[in-house]
């Protein structure tokens, strides 16, 4: 135990209590996630109904990314968990809910063999007040569980957004064109030939495949993503 967990004690991801020491959540809290067990679309990782293989927005156009999932369903009480992740400074939530991903995804990650753990950049000046990025965080767990190596030298978000939440899918779009480029310097480690994008929340795709864009044009052949959850919309084409 360190001083900042005596000072500001972690808390479990479900139930928002104090959680035991040593471990991520309560006993029993973990199997209460909304963990996604129905049939998937298989581009994006919606849920779909039996016999079909790709959800109403896959099927009306495609994704600059391969393949990818959220891990829950983006409602109930997992719309409290992400908030307070995102807004209410519980940063411990990120890499608890990103080793949960990686454990959960354990035989698509390595199906995938992606070379990097991608996390989708926040803008420097939301970084700055938020004082984290939550899917850095998540990407964290990712990477410490699965072995893979963190690469958070590779995207830069150079456009801030305003919350995507409050954006239609055209106007998700819209304000994420080019809002990322290649970092500085992004080659100089070498460029994976496969990376795996990690994000907090999957709605319409419009983040991912903004990302996606510019990977592929630096020389990734292949981009997956994982998401802790997934949420409704429709498909923003890039």
């Amino acid at each position: 135990m360190t001083v900042l967990d005596l000072l500001f004690p972690p808390r479990c991801p479900v139930c928002h209590g104090l959680a035991p020491v040593g471990e991520d959540f309560c006993p029993g809290c973990r199997e209460k996630l909304p963990v996604i067990r129905t049939r998937r679309c298989r581009k994006c990782g919606k849920p779909v109904p039996a016999g079909e293989s790709l959800c109403e927005a896959c099927r009306e156009g495609g994704h600059l990314f391969d393949e990818g999932l959220g891990l829950c369903l983006y409602a109930g009480s997992m719309k409290k968990t992400m908030s307070y992740l995102k807004y209410r400074g519980r940063a411990e939530y990120g890499r608890k809910l990103g080793r949960v991903l990686a454990e959960e995804e354990a035989d698509r990650i390595a199906a995938w063999r992606p070379a990097a753990v991608v996390p989708v950049p926040v803008h420097p000046s939301r970084l700055r007040s938020r004082g984290y990025n939550q899917a850095e965080l998540i990407a964290a767990g990712v990477s410490e569980v699965s072995g893979i190596p963190l690469r958070t030298d590779l995207i830069f978000r150079k456009k801030e957004t305003a919350a995507m939440k409050t954006l239609s899918a055209g106007g998700r779009k819209e304000a994420l064109r080019d809002a990322f480029s290649p970092a500085q310097g992004a080659g100089e480690a070498g460029i994976p030939g496969r990376a795996l994008l990690v994000d907090d929340i999957y709605t319409t795709g419009a983040t991912l495949d903004a990302c996606a864009h510019v990977l592929r044009g630096m020389g990734v052949r292949r981009v997956y993503f994982l998401t802790v959850c997934t949420g409704g919309g429709h498909l923003a084409r890039f």
